[in-house]
């Protein structure tokens, strides 16, 4: 136990981990031979001693590309209980370790699945999981670990976790409790030593003390070689060199063995590293195949390799050996190597295409074609980039240019899917240099046109040549080749929002209709026109969801998209923020991907009043699109937070943040984003009263009594416009708006739209009765509750109306409701407006005389006519001024005269003698 001294403290915390009644992870973080592995050992005696079941897993160099390789060696000896388990979670670890076939898992499902396993294997004996070199364990199951390990607080389960310190790992961004292993004190190393070595030279002993600086490995491994120095050879001597780090200066120390080695031992040695065999002992005794070094007792002689004592194999006796022995070899050597690796790994595909890949030097089919495999297989279990490296090697080794640019073209479409957009443009670039394209190219370079540049033409143009291509091929293509396609031009076609573009789509999707699979029809309908192709969206979403823990991140955001279209994301918010949080631990993910789930759950918190929260996550939208250079998503998440600024009151945030979005998307033809620039001019301008101004915008989206065709924007804008006819008196124009509503069957096509609809035509009646009765609809309707800020408008609308027509005792209850909504939302606009109504429903107890004086003639002259009924652009005409001139001066005089609508201009007016008198 000699290299637990100095460590009270660390035994003291890990003690109390493994005491701890609860489940939980931990992640053991030092600097090279400082000692985490002895830890690890430690705690697992300890759990064994206590009664925990144990179980081990160790990173290595050579598999740090093997998707979910970690998280097999970790889980093997509990792949029997995956029997135990419901069909879902069985399929995913199915698929994972290559049991059976299916679509690749999200790590997200991967989690639950390991999981629901950890709790089987755990409901007898508490189990503890360790887990050593994590620097080295693969993207994938770095991600499931930390997954994993947020959620075993309610369980017996622990997981302990061994990383390097100064190197960027997966666990950094995991959110794990941590524990710091420090370098011994000079006490401590003292005590060490003198254990190991209590007959060493003083000076020797000093010199070992100062360059190990606490580090129990090197006071270990350095004395013999500082002791078999010739006399007067110093430190520089002893190590080559001056001021190299401490574990430059280890691989010295185990380099001098190795060298002394026989030929033999060496390519033992050398095979046994390359293929990833353990660096310490005690390791699980259930493992994957591996090398077996055989007839190396030399090496374990002179403290190379030591002696597994649950296998009775020789493992490497630290990481520091294994990567000393790949060093020291020759590129011959390691590539003989690797071709002895490759027959021993003959029946793992992915494992045999990394050997045989490592191993040529000139153009070859066969491996190309077993890189080729091995990259589908490694993409059906999630190893995004690990396809992306083995598909470029493949290209690397093809004997033909055409072989060659397909293959770099799929490399450069999953990289690009994945929001890799420097890569992907690089592969473009090199796959196209020699011959046409392939279709994956294609949609490699559309990716990255359209999330840089936000160019929607030229690559929807692009996109439809590669599809009617496809078509026409008598042999057809792969289910998997055309359905991305698809959907990208979706996706493209969403942004442009043009008509003659989808209807282009339309008609060639309607030609490869057998082809493709039914979520693809389900974004068709909802992105397209979901007033006239919506119907029965709903049912189509929900049953979409049935396969939730199947289903890949992409969809997971296209479908909560198409929730959001008819109403009911906050349905499905829950799956959105699991597979948000699931993208966030993933190294590398799809990093358009989970910006637009980002942009979703804005959305939906603006919908339920979360406007903190909403600021908070456009923010945070923006700054990732920033930094990863996706500008398109940049300025999406600008147009977001303009409308939400303009909700809040923020008009001049709103507006600035308007015209950059429109300066940039318009030219484009971006046409998405330019209807969310005029959302946010709408919303601002009836922020501030400037009706004139608001009925501008919302009727440059859509005419009034019309919804334009493949327009999201055109419904979405329902109650602005209405609201911005009735305050500039163009009463007619609002009362066609709401009727249309109606006749398109909004009410039918989402809550929202039912809600809007409802309160539109209580807004325009032409009668009380009619009035009351839509508003009754639009109050009881069960998506009131979802869309407070949509609720609230419609309250003080129909108060004000019931103001003027004496109903005082139920107009004050709707506008302090309304105003108290308001300002729990911090609409501050809206605020005012409505405890001014209130003001006025009692003017001779909440109003202050307003005398005539306090508005100014041209003021007064532009209230008479507005009083008359003239709209702004008539009173513009008899004044000479503009319609925005004059809405200015009437949002001047209606807080003079304590009103908020034109309507109630005649009564304020009629009264002001009065007042003034008072």
């Amino acid at each position: 136990m000699h290299a637990l001294v100095g460590r009270e403290a660390e035994q003291q915390a890990l003690s109390a981990f493994i005491a701890s009644p609860e489940g939980g992870a931990l992640v053991l973080r030092g600097e090279t031979g400082v000692g985490k592995s002895v830890l690890l050992e430690h705690v697992a005696d300890l759990a064994s001693a206590t009664g925990h079941r144990v179980i081990r897993a160790a990173g290595a160099e050579a598999e740090a590309e093997l998707p979910f390789a970690g998280l097999h060696q970790l889980l093997y000896p509990l792949l029997p209980d995956m029997d135990r388990l419901d069909g879902v979670h069985r399929a995913v670890l199915g698929a994972v370790f290559g049991r059976c076939d299916g679509p690749a898992p999200s790590v997200m499902a991967v989690g639950l699945a390991v999981l629901d396993l950890l709790a089987l294997a755990a409901s007898a004996t508490p189990l503890l999981m360790v887990i050593d070199d994590g620097q080295w364990l693969d993207v994938t199951s770095t991600a499931v670990c930390g997954f994993v390990g947020r959620r075993l607080a309610d369980s017996k389960v622990k997981l302990l976790v061994g990383v390097r310190s100064g190197v960027p790992v997966g666990f950094d961004s995991a959110g794990l409790s941590e524990l710091h292993v420090p370098p011994l004190s000079r006490e401590a190393s003292q005590q060490v030593l003198d254990s190991h070595y209590p007959a060493l030279a003083p000076h020797i002993r000093v010199l070992v003390l100062d360059e190990a600086m606490g580090v129990p490995l090197a006071l270990v491994e350095l004395p013999p070689l500082l002791s078999s120095a010739p006399s007067g050879h110093g430190v520089e001597e002893a190590f080559g060199a001056g001021g190299v780090p401490l574990p430059r200066r280890l691989q010295h120390v185990y380099g001098a063995r190795v060298a002394a080695l026989t030929p033999a031992v060496r390519t033992e040695l050398l095979r046994g590293a390359l293929d990833g065999v353990s660096a310490r002992t005690g390791s699980s005794p259930v493992r994957a195949v591996r090398y077996r070094m055989l007839n190396a007792d030399e090496a374990a002689a002179c403290g190379l390799l030591d002696v597994d004592p649950y296998t009775g194999e020789f493992v490497f006796r630290h990481p520091l050996v294994r990567s000393t022995v790949v060093r020291m070899a020759t590129p011959n050597e390691r590539r003989a190597a690797h071709t002895v690796l490759a027959q021993l790994h003959r029946q793992d595909v992915e494992r045999h295409a990394t050997h045989l890949a490592a191993a040529a030097i000139d153009p070859n089919e066969q491996v190309a074609a077993a890189l080729e495999a091995a990259a589908a297989s490694a993409r059906r279990r999630g190893g995004e980039a690990a396809a992306v490296a083995w598909l470029t090697r493949a290209a690397e080794l093809s004997e033909n240019r055409e072989s060659r640019s397909r293959r770099l073209g799929d490399a450069a479409f999953i990289a690009g899917q994945a929001g890799l957009l420097e890569r992907a443009q690089h592969l473009v670039h090199s796959g196209t240099t020699h011959g046409v394209p392939s279709p994956a190219a294609v949609a490699a370079s559309a990716y990255v046109a359209l999330y840089e540049d936000g160019e929607v033409c030229s690559t929807h143009r692009q996109l439809l040549n590669v599809i009617e291509n496809i078509r026409d091929r008598a042999e057809g293509e792969p289910h998997d080749v055309l359905t991305p396609l698809v959907n990208l031009l979706l996706v493209i076609s969403q942004y442009a929002s043009n008509c003659a573009m989808w209807e282009r789509t339309h008609a060639v999707l309607a030609s490869v209709k057998h082809l493709i699979p039914s979520n693809s029809l389900v974004y068709q309908d909802a992105w397209s026109d979901v007033l006239r192709r919506g119907t029965g969206l709903h049912e189509r979403v929900e049953s979409a969801f049935v396969n939730f823990p199947q289903l890949d991140p992409w969809d997971v955001a296209r479908l909560c998209d198409v929730a959001y279209r008819v109403g009911a994301l906050g349905r499905y918010r829950s799956h959105l923020q699991r597979t948000m949080e699931r993208e966030r631990e993933r190294e590398v993910g799809a990093k358009a991907g989970d910006i637009s789930m980002l942009h979703l759950l804005l959305l939906d918190q603006m919908a339920a009043g979360q406007w903190e929260a909403a600021e908070q996550t456009g923010r945070r939208s923006l700054e990732l699109a920033t930094v990863r250079g996706l500008t398109l998503f940049a300025y999406q998440s600008r147009a977001y937070l303009a409308v939400l600024a303009a909700m809040r009151g923020r008009v001049e945030q709103a507006r600035e943040l308007q015209a950059m979005v429109d300066s940039w998307a318009a030219p484009r033809g971006i046409g998405l984003l330019t209807q969310l620039a005029d959302t946010a001019g709408t919303i601002a301008a009836l922020s501030e009263g400037d009706y004139e101004a608001a009925y501008l915008h919302a009727s440059g989206i859509t005419h009034p009594g019309t919804f334009e065709p493949y327009l999201h924007q055109a419904s979405g804008t329902l109650l602005d416009l209405v609201e911005a006819a009735l305050h500039t008196g163009r009463t007619e124009q609002a009362r066609r708006h709401a009727l249309a509503a109606q006749t398109a069957g909004l009410p039918d096509i989402s809550p929202r739209l039912a809600l809007l609809t409802y309160g539109v035509l209580s807004m325009t009646a032409t009668n009380d009765r009619e009035a009351a009765e839509m508003y009754a609809r639009a109050e009881v309707h069960p998506a009131g509750a979802n869309f407070p800020f949509e609720l609230a408008r419609i309250r003080l609308a129909h108060g004000i109306r019931l103001r003027h027509n004496h109903g005082r005792k139920a107009a004050r209850q709707l506008l302090a409701s309304a105003a108290t909504c308001f300002e729990q939302l911090g609409a501050t606009g809206w605020a005012e407006r409505a405890r001014t109504e209130l003001r006025t429903l009692d003017n001779s107890s909440r109003t202050s005389p307003i005398p005539l004086t306090s508005l100014t003639w041209q003021e007064r002259r532009i209230a008479d006519l507005a009083a008359s009924g003239l709209t702004n652009k008539e009173i513009g005409e008899r004044t000479h001024l503009s319609p925005r001139t004059v809405s200015s001066h009437l949002y001047r005089v209606f807080p003079k005269l304590g009103i908020t609508s034109r309507a109630a201009l005649r009564d304020a007016l009629g009264r002001l003698p009065d007042l003034a008198s008072a």
